[in-house]
C-alpha cells in the first residue's frame, strides 16, 4: 500500500456539485464541478481546502478517498 500524496483524491462537496483534487506526475490537478481540469499549486489546493475544514463555509463537506496508484501504474505497463 502506497501512502503518498498521489494515492489520494480530495473531494469538496457543495449542495449541488463536487470539486476533485488529485496529484499526478506533474503536480496537483483540480477537476471543476463542470468536469474541466486545471493545474493547481499546493497553495491553491490549501486555499480551497482550509475554509471548508475550518467551518467558515458551513455547507461544504470534505472527503478524502484512497486510490491504489501503484496497481494502476503496474497494469498500464
Amino acid at each position: 500500500m502506497k501512502l503518498t500524496n498521489d494515492s489520494y483524491v480530495i473531494l469538496i462537496d457543495t449542495a449541488n456539485a463536487t470539486e476533485r483534487y488529485y496529484r499526478d506526475g506533474q503536480g496537483w490537478v483540480k477537476v471543476s464541478t463542470q468536469g474541466r481540469e486545471f493545474r493547481a499549486t499546493a497553495e491553491q489546493v490549501l486555499n480551497h481546502l482550509l475554509p471548508a475544514l475550518s467551518g467558515i463555509k458551513p455547507h461544504l463537506t470534505v472527503r478524502v478517498e484512497y486510490r491504489d496508484v501503484q496497481s494502476t501504474d503496474e497494469s498500464a505497463t
